[in-house]
């Protein structure tokens, strides 16, 4: 019979207030990591972001993360000495290095965590990760809602989600008694090998195939970076001998682009749910297809709502595809290289039609930059509520843990100035104010009026460095809400009465 053993640590304060560690042999924190990470940490920080923090500020709200685990914890910069302090007494004190000397700090914040480790049980069981991570979370509550450390695991599992599987890059379905291929990604290995959808599919890596196991044939797609799988296909034009088409799997991002109901006959309707690194091509590759189409279509929804943002870069190249001319956006930061302008290079592939576009109270980011560029240049209507209002760019890179550092360096202006941030994008038709006010709006844009072009007027004028109580007023006039049907309403309206639309565009 085997007996559990349960063992009991208790901790006493001795006379003198000698703070005891537990009986047994405390864990070795690795300050070897933490100095790294922390070093590299700081010195990143320090000339890029959005407020100018000095190093020794900085160091100390990170190390009173040690409080956050073990709250009988403190530390302080007094006199030039790093202090550490649990329960009535001085645990370490260090003399402080240079101010501008990163390294240093970050070895002396690990010095100050490895003394605290020794002594706290609570950081013992958070172990070096915890202390780590706790440090970012505390220094980052000084900074806006968007700067962070992302853990080594957690960073791994993002960049999964931004660069996707490895894939070939296609789908397989039945039709009749046969296995075809059902759909290819664009941009991916299949579409480069110049498969399309509806091929019949003989056998995968030798074997052949059968309609009852489709569901692996598609997870046998997915697979390690660079390997590859090779299909035997049947001659589309009959009667020929059946190809072989080695394919080498890449990362394929996942979806972004979907195809939705239109509004209104003749309109293409497409939603975008993110902005990763493969949505300026699913959107170009479904916008050409589109437009190849006879009859094309006389119109483009672009739905936005709940789009959280995503990649800048990839909402500039969706944007340049539907200008001809002007500016998409522009960044301004503390540190020179933030400051940066993206214009249109006259790449307009719808040919000029009308674009709609939805947005609501979850619209953020790198959605309301597309949104923004198209309203302020004229090239589209905006229809919902005021969104989110996210309008910060974060700089990113990897520190030696693995994890990775996200900081916010630069503030987001749209084309006409205003910013972005916390201001959000004012609709030209709000539908967030009820059904009698939508229609009230409608009524208006039929004769040539838009009601909202007080409102619009007063955002376009806002500039950084505006109260809360200021923006908070030109938030009001269309207060943000969640996506409804009365956006689509709105929508099919305005492509249907040109009038409307003409008077819904920003003046």
């Amino acid at each position: 019979m085997i007996r559990a053993a349960v063992i009991f640590f208790v901790c006493v304060i001795l006379p003198g207030g000698v703070w005891n560690a537990p009986a047994m042999a405390a864990p070795v924190f690795d300050s070897v990591t933490a100095a790294s990470v922390w070093g590299a940490a700081l010195s990143y920080i320090a000339p890029r972001a959005l407020q100018q923090l000095t190093i020794p500020q900085m160091t100390i709200w990170g190390l009173n993360g040690l409080a956050a685990l073990d709250p009988d914890l403190s530390t302080t910069l007094l006199n030039n000495q790093i202090m550490l302090n649990g329960p009535e007494q001085l645990i370490l004190s260090l003399p402080a290095p240079a101010p501008d000397d990163a390294t240093a700090w970050g070895k002396a914040a690990a010095q100050v965590a490895s003394a605290a480790y020794a002594a706290s049980p609570a950081l013992q069981q958070a172990g070096t990760q915890g202390v780590i991570t706790s440090f970012f979370d505390e220094l980052f509550n000084h900074f806006d809602p968007y700067s962070r450390y992302e853990p080594p695991l957690q960073a791994a599992q993002d960049q999964l989600m931004i660069t996707g599987l490895a894939s070939a890059g296609l789908s397989f379905g039945q039709q009749g008694s046969e296995v075809v291929i059902s759909s290819v990604a664009a941009g991916g290995p299949a579409e480069d090998a110049g498969l399309t959808a509806g091929a019949q599919v003989l056998k995968v890596d030798g074997r052949p195939v059968y309609p009852g196991e489709i569901s692996r044939l598609n997870d046998s797609m997915n697979g390690i970076y660079g390997t590859p799988t090779t299909l035997q296909l049947q001659d589309p034009a009959g009667g020929g001998a059946p190809q072989d088409v080695t394919i080498t799997r890449a990362f394929i991002p996942p979806q972004t682009v979907f195809a939705e109901s239109p509004p209104a006959p003749g309109i293409l309707a497409l939603k975008i749910s993110g902005f990763n690194k493969g949505t300026g091509n699913q959107f170009s590759s479904a916008l050409a297809a589109a437009m190849s189409a006879q009859p094309p279509p006389g119109g483009l929804l672009l739905d936005l709502r709940g789009n959280r943002g995503g990649i800048l870069r990839q909402a500039i190249l969706v944007a340049d595809s539907l200008l001809q001319s002007g500016a998409i956006v522009k960044t301004a930061g503390r540190d020179p290289d933030a400051d940066q302008s993206f214009d249109a290079e006259g790449a307009d592939l719808t040919g000029g039609i009308n674009i709609v576009v939805l947005v609501d109270g979850q619209t953020a980011s790198a959605a309301e930059i597309l949104a923004a560029s198209l309203a302020d240049n004229r090239r589209a209507v905006v229809v919902g509520s005021e969104t989110l209002g996210k309008g910060l760019v974060q700089t990113v890179t990897t520190l030696p843990d693995g994890g990775e550092l996200f900081v916010t360096w630069s503030r987001v202006l749209a084309p006409r100035g205003w910013p972005l941030q916390s201001l959000g994008v004012m609709p030209q038709v709000c539908t967030s104010l009820g059904p009698a006010g939508l229609q009230t709006q409608m009524d208006a844009l039929a004769k040539g009026q838009n009601l909202m072009a007080p409102a619009l007027a007063q955002a376009r004028a806002t500039r950084a460095g505006a109260s809360v109580d200021a923006i908070l007023s030109v938030r009001d006039a269309c207060p943000a809400d969640t996506g409804s049907d009365e956006d689509f309403a709105a929508a099919g309206y305005l492509f249907t009465t040109p009038k409307a639309y003409q008077a819904a565009l920003l003046q």
